[in-house]
């Protein structure tokens, strides 16, 4: 059979990540490609017995339908904590020019695609931070559009860079940015450049989607405003979730959008999944409002804070100085760079032959043709010993490699 996919889907690779994952069946391999959150900082206890009062106080509500927007209780608390922590939403009752509003998405990863479905029509750009999240990515892609990347410095995009791109690409019609503990880079955009990437998106009304699913991740230096939170103009779709603070597994993530923007984000997600699952939503409201949700935060950045310091101490150790390596501040990645003149591909087998498992930057790249010389770490994953391990066998690597 000659199956014929459609033309969305045709030229769509396989996430680098996901298929690296296959070869860590060998127990022996160190994996440092992962991107999950640590497996200790999942309240176990506290979840269990918050499933079992949801079953004994209301389980018909847990397992019948809902509404698409999202289970009410969680929407609320949601909205009342980015308020708090973020300075996230505007409301006409309030003064403003503007209401957002607050949906529940399955997973972070589902508001990212329903941004892009929502504003995007086949062949039109969107502008990312080049290199970027690989899910973002392929979500545009997805949709049909076309992703064209603002290369990186060390505080973020360049905002005269942006500018450039915004006019060769007329078909723009959405900007992708990771502003804090940037995937892969590691990289906060500073404030100055967040202020001024807003006023350039502002002044092309251009609308601007801010994926923050580190930010309550920060263990290290000053907190940033968000983008969303200067926004006086309707143009920022911000995205977060409850992964990296809760549970990866549930997907259960949130959207804060210019009311009109979520309400097509909502049309569009009642065809996809109907709702995001209700046991979840209920179950993260509970932990929420019932739970010491800051003090849990608090436990996983100095799990975070730990694993980083313990994986920047060892690069310094191991790898030799022509390798350079991004510093976070939170969040879960280094980005490591190789010197002008390596490839990096054959690096990263070379790794893998030392049973050390890194992901190739070419993954990230905006043009999937580009070359690339970085790779992507991740430290809340692996213990301690497998830090250090591995670590040490990436050096290895990295001396035979690099005369």
């Amino acid at each position: 059979m000659n199956y014929q996919f459609s033309d969305k889907l045709a030229a769509l690779k396989p996430s680098a990540i996901r298929e690296i994952f296959k070869s860590l069946t060998d127990p022996t391999i160190i994996s440092f490609a992962a991107g999950n959150p640590a497996a200790e900082s999942f309240p176990v206890e506290e979840l269990a017995a918050h499933s079992a009062d949801i079953f004994a106080e209301c389980a018909t509500a847990a397992l019948q339908y809902n509404i698409t927007d999202g289970f009410p209780p969680l929407r609320e608390a949601v909205a009342k904590r980015q308020k708090e922590i973020f300075g996230i939403g505007r409301s006409l009752a309030a003064g403003d020019t503007f209401d957002d509003m607050t949906v529940i998405v399955s997973g972070g990863q589902q508001g990212i695609e329903l941004a892009c479905k929502a504003l995007c029509n086949e062949g039109d750009v969107v502008i990312c931070e080049n290199p970027s999240f690989i899910g973002a990515l392929n979500a545009f892609r997805s949709c049909g559009a076309v992703t064209v990347g603002v290369e990186m410095e060390e505080d973020g995009i360049d905002p005269d860079d942006l500018e450039r791109v915004i006019s060769e690409n007329p078909r723009a019609k959405m900007i992708y940015l990771i502003p804090t503990f940037h995937n892969p880079s590691g990289i906060t955009t500073s404030e100055k450049k967040r202020r001024r990437i807003y006023e350039i998106a502002k002044r092309h009304s251009l609308p601007i989607l801010e994926d923050n699913p580190y930010g309550e991740l920060r263990f290290a230096g000053e907190e940033l405003p968000t983008i969303k939170s200067m926004d006086d103009g309707g143009l920022v779709i911000y995205c977060s979730s409850f992964s990296k603070i809760l549970s990866a597994g549930m997907r259960v993530g949130f959207v804060v959008a210019p009311e009109p923007i979520a309400t097509k984000m909502v049309v569009a997600k009642q065809s996809e999944d109907v709702h995001t699952n209700i046991f979840f939503q209920m179950l993260c409201h509970r932990f929420m409002t019932k739970s010491d949700l800051d003090g849990h935060i608090q436990a996983i950045r100095a799990l975070y804070r730990h694993k980083c310091e313990l994986m920047l101490g060892e690069l310094e150790r191991e790898l030799p100085s022509s390798v350079k390596f991004t510093r976070p501040e939170g969040g879960l990645f280094i980005w490591c760079t190789l010197p002008e003149g390596s490839d990096m591909s054959a690096f990263v087998k070379k790794a893998l032959e030392k049973k050390v498992a890194v992901v190739p930057g070419t993954t990230f790249n905006c043009d999937t043709d580009a070359p690339s010389l970085s790779f992507r770490l991740n430290y809340s994953t692996p213990s301690d010993e497998q830090i250090v391990e591995g670590v040490k066998r990436l050096g290895e690597a990295a001396r035979e490699f690099i005369h």
